[in-house]
C-alpha cells in the first residue's frame, strides 16, 4: 500500500529535482500557511525571538529583521488544503519572498503531506537532532514519519483525549460529581450504556449527537482502513460497534441528534444544555468547551470565571477507553530559504520545556514534553478553574504515553469522514442498514477511484 500511495502522491505532486534542496541563503521574509490562528497566537506569545506584531496581525517582525508574513486559509470545503497544494505546485517558480516556507498539516491528513516530495527531513535537511526531539511524545513522531523513514514535521501540542462531564447532572445522575467515582461509573462501554440509560430517565442526554463517541472507536481499531494490497477497503468491526451504538442511542433518545461543530452541539456545550458529557482532547476542552459555556462570551465583555453560564460546573475522567483527537504538526517546505530560522523556531516551540511548560500554564492546553508535562501532573498547586480546580493535566499525562499511531493511514480522513456522513440517514431511520453500507462503498470509490472494493465485518 505504501508504494501505492507514494506514486499517486508523486503523481499528484510533481516536483522538479532543482526544488528538491533549500536555498543557501538566509532570507529576510518567512511565509507561514495554516487554516486558523492557532499557531499564529502560540508564535506571536512564545516564540523567543518576536519583536513586533502588526495591528492586523498579517505580520510578525523577529528580531533579527526577519518579516513574516500569514498565510490563513479557512479548512472549510477542503479549502486550506486545495490551496497549499495549489501553492506548494508553484513553489519552484514563486520569487523567493513569496515561497511557502512553513506550512501546518493536520493528523487526519499528515501522510498526504509528510510521504510527498514537499516537505523536509526535520533532521537531516532542517538540523534538529536526536537529543533535541527526545523528550517528545513518540506517536506525535511516528505520525510524521515518512514511508522511508524520515521525521517530516514537529508538534507543540499532544493531543489525548477525556470525557468531560457536567457536575451538575453527574450529581443528579449519579449521586457525585467526583472523578473518580464517575470514572468508576464509565469504566467501559457497558457502563456508560448503563447510565446513558439512567440519565435518560432523569430528562438527560448522554451526548449530544452522532459524532460525539466516533474517535473513542477510530482511535480503537485494529488494522489501517486500507488492507496490504492497496485497493480494499476494511470497515474495522470497532467502528460498526460505533454503529450499533448510535443507533441505539439515537432510538432510545440518548442523543440529541447534533453533529459536531453544528447549533445544537454547541449549545448542548452550554447554560440550557442537558447534555451528560463530550469526548473532548486537550484543544477541545480549553478553547471550545470553555467557550460554548459562558452564557456571556468573551467577545461581548463575558469573563472566564464561575457565575458566567456554567464555568466551573465540567469535570473530567478518563472515559470508556483511551484515545486521543487532532493535532497540528509544523512542516518545513521545501523549497524554502529560512532553514535556520525554521530550526529555532522548531526547537523552541517543540523542544524546549521551558517554553512548553509556560504555554501550558498560561493556555491549559497540553504540550509536548513528556518532562514538563509530567511535572505540572505533579504539582499539587495546579489546577483548572473551568474544571473546578481539578489538575486536568494529570489524566491527561496517563493517556498521552498509551496512544498507538501505527494503524494511522492516508485514507483517514475521507474513510472517517464518509462513513460518518453516510451512516446519518441510517440513524435517522430514512434508510436501512445496507443502503447506508451501499452508500459508503459508492462514495468511497468515487472519493479513492484506487480502492476497488469494501470488505465489512462478519
Amino acid at each position: 500500500m505504501k508504494k501505492l500511495v507514494a506514486l499517486l502522491l508523486c503523481l499528484m505532486m510533481v516536483v522538479p529535482a532543482t526544488l528538491a534542496s533549500a536555498e543557501t541563503a538566509e532570507g529576510k521574509v518567512l511565509n507561514i500557511w495554516c487554516w486558523n490562528d492557532e499557531f499564529q497566537s502560540r508564535f506571536n506569545a512564545y516564540y523567543p525571538e518576536v519583536k513586533e506584531i502588526a495591528e492586523d496581525k498579517s505580520t510578525t517582525t523577529l528580531n533579527d529583521g526577519t518579516i513574516v508574513k500569514w498565510t490563513i486559509n479557512p479548512n472549510e470545503g477542503n479549502n486550506y488544503q486545495n490551496k497549499l497544494d495549489e501553492a506548494l505546485r508553484a513553489q519552484e517558480s514563486a520569487a523567493a519572498d513569496d515561497k511557502i516556507d512553513i506550512f501546518l498539516i493536520e493528523a487526519d491528513y499528515a501522510l498526504k503531506y509528510v510521504d510527498s516530495p514537499y516537505t523536509l527531513d526535520v533532521k537531516a535537511d532542517i538540523g534538529l537532532t536526536d537529543e533535541d526531539l527526545a523528550g517528545q511524545y513518540k506517536y506525535t513522531q511516528e505520525i510524521a514519519t515518512s514511508a522511508d523513514g524520515k521525521l517530516k514535521a514537529v508538534t507543540w501540542q499532544a493531543t489525548p483525549g477525556l470525557f468531560a462531564y457536567r457536575r451538575s447532572i453527574a450529581k443528579d445522575v449519579l449521586g457525585t460529581d467526583d472523578p473518580d467515582a464517575v470514572q468508576e461509573a464509565l469504566a467501559d462501554w457497558d457502563k456508560f450504556n448503563a447510565v446513558a440509560e439512567q440519565a435518560a430517565a432523569k430528562g438527560y442526554y448522554m451526548l449530544s449527537g452522532y459524532d460525539d463517541a466516533y474517535r473513542t472507536f477510530s482511535n480503537n481499531v485494529s488494522a489501517p482502513w486500507v488492507a496490504d494490497d492497496g485497493e480494499t477497503v476494511v470497515v474495522d468491526a470497532n467502528l460498526m460497534k460505533w454503529v450499533d451504538q448510535t443507533k441505539l442511542y439515537t432510538d432510545k433518545g440518548y442523543n440529541h441528534k447534533s453533529s459536531l461543530w453544528d447549533a445544537t452541539w454547541a449549545a448542548d456545550q452550554g447554560p440550557t444544555g442537558k447534555v451528560f458529557g463530550f469526548f473532548y482532547s486537550t484543544w477541545g476542552i480549553n478553547f471550545t468547551l470553555l467557550g460554548n459555556s459562558l452564557a456571556t462570551p468573551e467577545s461581548e465583555g463575558g469573563k472566564q470565571e464561575v457565575g458566567n453560564g456554567i464555568f466551573g460546573d465540567y469535570a473530567v475522567c478518563q472515559g470508556p477507553q483511551p484515545y486521543y483527537w487532532g493535532g497540528t504538526w509544523i512542516c518545513a517546505a521545501t523549497g524554502t530559504d529560512n532553514i535556520p530560522t525554521i530550526k529555532d523556531v522548531m526547537y523552541s516551540l517543540t523542544c524546549d520545556a521551558d517554553i512548553m511548560t509556560k504555554i501550558t500554564e498560561d493556555t491549559q492546553d497540553y504540550t509536548n514534553s513528556k518532562s514538563a508535562m509530567d511535572s505540572i501532573a505533579a504539582d499539587p498547586n495546579f489546577g483548572s478553574a473551568f474544571l473546578g480546580g481539578q489538575n486536568h493535566i494529570a489524566l491527561f499525562a496517563e493517556v498521552a504515553p498509551t496512544i498507538d499511531m501505527s494503524n494511522a493511514g492516508p485514507y483517514d480522513q475521507g474513510c472517517n469522514e464518509t462513513l460518518q456522513s453516510c451512516f446519518k440517514d441510517y440513524f435517522d431511520g430514512t434508510v436501512d442498514l445496507e443502503t447506508a453500507k451501499k452508500n459508503f462503498e459508492d462514495q468511497i470509490k468515487v472519493k479513492y477511484p484506487e480502492l476497488s472494493s469494501v470488505e465489512w465485518p462478519a
